[in-house]
């Protein structure tokens, strides 16, 4: 077997994401499904900018009172004007009593949530098309009217 060195990583951006009161479809027989509208936000990466645009949505399937699977869909335009569409699914887990306090909205304490995701990406802008060819990683926070991320480049 050859001597693979482990992967590292590189940051690649900050997200800050607004987020508006959440549509509760309700018990689906999956999970409890519910639909966050992404409002904006901004983006600051190495030597870049973006705000995220207004229009996308965070679909969410509570799949029980510890494990909640979320699939985000948005874009972002930089500073340059060029469109990216992002597909950030993510896991986020913890203690019954947090996960039920973050439903509701309410701040919980990031120590005790579990939350990772791996974003995609795709854009026509022959200067990004790098990152359509890479994979990312990212770490979550989510507060009561906004998701903070970090993503970062697999190397």
């Amino acid at each position: 077997m050859p001597d693979f060195a482990p992967p590292s990583f590189r940051p690649f951006a900050d997200l800050q994401v607004q987020v508006g009161a959440p549509q509760e479809v309700g018990a689906t027989p999956r999970g409890r499904r519910r639909v966050i509208p992404i409002l904006g936000g901004q983006v600051q990466g190495p030597g870049w900018t973006a705000r995220v645009l207004p229009g996308g949505a965070d679909f969410q399937l509570l799949v029980s009172d510890t494990l909640a699977e979320l699939d985000a869909r948005y874009v972002l335009e930089t500073d340059a004007g060029e469109l990216i569409y992002v597909q950030n699914h993510a896991l986020r887990s913890g203690p019954p009593e947090a996960m039920a306090r973050l439903v509701r909205g309410e701040a919980v304490d990031p120590a005790l949530i579990y939350f990772r995701c791996s974003p995609r990406f795709e854009t026509a802008a022959p200067s990004l098309q790098w990152i359509t060819e890479r994979l990312f990683i990212g770490v979550g926070q989510r507060e009561p009217s906004q998701v903070l991320m970090r993503f970062h480049e697999l190397l």
